[in-house]
């Protein structure tokens, strides 16, 4: 039989303590950040129903409504509005509530390509023939919102620290070793009776 101190039962064990491990390395915490990127998420997603061209919202540009046609709404204003509402608003609103570190990164490389599109959609905004109107301030406002949100999932992705990164090393090492071994290698160990040859006549 067993004991909790001996090889089986630490193996018991073994496989709890690893997954616990693998969740905390795959988890982030945003810490007092968390309200900052929910602030900022709520932004973007006011921007939808601010005129960002004319009299076309933010919802009708990613609709493509009649009043999004007579603005002459144009393709990099179309994908921006697609990449802030999937990835600004919907990858970060689930980012934040599952702290699960790929979602994260996703949320922010989403962001970081709507950052650029926003940038290419107020230009074709401002560079627009005569009839069709420039940018709207909820554009501009959802554009500014996308980069500064950017800028805080970078800083919380960039967040984990050397701990956590030496708490993988360590598991990934433990792995390693785990499966060079053996089952009878637990008893090579020399036993208390074993620490000398038997002298004779005893």
């Amino acid at each position: 039989m067993s004991t909790p101190d001996g090889p089986d039962g630490f193996d018991s064990y073994k496989g709890d303590i690893e997954d616990v491990e693998r969740r905390v390395a795959g988890e982030f915490d945003p810490g007092a950040r968390a309200l900052v990127v929910a602030v900022l998420v709520f932004v973007v997603l006011l921007s939808f129903v601010l005129p960002h061209a004319g009299g076309a919202r933010g919802f009708d540009v990613l609709t493509g409504t009649d009043a999004a046609a007579e603005a002459g709404i144009s393709l990099p204003s179309r994908v921006f509005a697609i990449l802030a509402i999937v990835f600004s608003v919907g990858f970060s609103i689930v980012a934040l509530l599952t702290r699960r570190w790929a979602i994260a990164w996703v949320a922010l490389a989403g962001s970081a390509v709507a950052s650029a599109m926003g940038m290419l959609a107020v230009w074709s905004r401002q560079t627009a023939a005569e009839p069709y109107p420039g940018p709207g301030i909820g554009l501009i406002i959802g554009w500014l919102a996308v980069i500064v949100l950017t800028f805080h999932w970078a800083r919380v992705v960039w967040t984990r620290t050397a701990v956590q990164l030496a708490a993988e090393e360590e598991r990934r090492r433990r792995a390693a070793e785990n499966q060079g071994k053996g089952l009878l290698d637990f008893g090579d160990e020399p036993r208390d009776d074993q620490d000398g040859p038997a002298r004779p006549g005893v």
